[in-house]
């Protein structure tokens, strides 16, 4: 997305907005349950065995649903010449299988269905459409109202709520596999027989030197 806010939003009716703050959004999502709020873990073997076979059909999210949620997904972490985007790692289908879990809460499940429902609420008052039937350009207009805390206007608040916690996810799930091992380019425990120590230049980038380094080292 562009960091670039839109100069022309589109304008919301004065019934949209009322039913905007109607909305069961339970806008401060705050992931309530412990697995929710530690989703940056390594996809587990339970979900693995899931999503082995293909299609991935969803067990909490509806069809139209999980649709959004890989649209979504994909905008956050679209596919580049580095690596596959968002939903060609699963995300959707582990943000799904996070939701179908047992231990998250009927909080953090309102939460999830009333943002995609938000973002509908907006691209038909917008534009007349559904947020996954919408343009690119049109998503992308809504996205850059929400996706920047600090730039959003305070009516926006809930999607705030909603959109920074499914990043979140969606970052936590995607560099979890394979595909965002080698995004990052992380090699893990790999022996390094040439390692001479930080590079000088990082070394004066922190403002710190060899000497410094060695007196925060406890003599033993």
């Amino acid at each position: 997305m562009s960091d670039d806010l839109s100069s022309k939003p589109g304008v919301a009716r004065r019934d949209a907005i009322k039913a905007l703050a109607m909305l069961p959004l339970a806008a401060a999502w705050e992931f309530s349950t412990p697995q929710l709020a530690r989703a940056a873990t390594v996809f587990s073997p339970e979900f693995a065995a899931d999503v082995a076979g293909t299609p991935y059909a969803p067990k909490f999210f509806t069809a139209r649903e999980f649709k959004a949620v890989g649209v979504l997904a994909d905008m956050i972490i679209p596919a580049d010449d580095r690596s596959g985007s968002a939903t060609d790692a699963k995300v959707p289908a582990y943000i799904d299988w996070l939701m179908a879990d047992s231990e998250t809460s009927r909080d953090d499940r309102t939460s999830m269905r009333g943002g995609l429902a938000w973002l509908d609420l907006q691209a038909s008052v917008r534009f007349g459409k559904a947020f996954v039937t919408a343009s690119d350009a049109e998503r992308r207009q809504i996205l850059d109202e929400i996706a920047w805390p600090k730039k959003a206007k305070p009516e926006m608040g809930p999607g705030v709520e909603f959109f920074n916690n499914f990043r979140d996810l969606t970052a936590s799930g995607f560099f979890s596999t394979e595909l965002g091992y080698k995004d990052v380019r992380f090699v893990g425990s790999t022996f390094n027989p040439g390692y001479n120590g930080c590079p000088p230049e990082a070394m004066a980038k922190l403002g710190v030197s060899p000497d410094v380094m060695k007196t925060r080292v406890k003599p033993e």
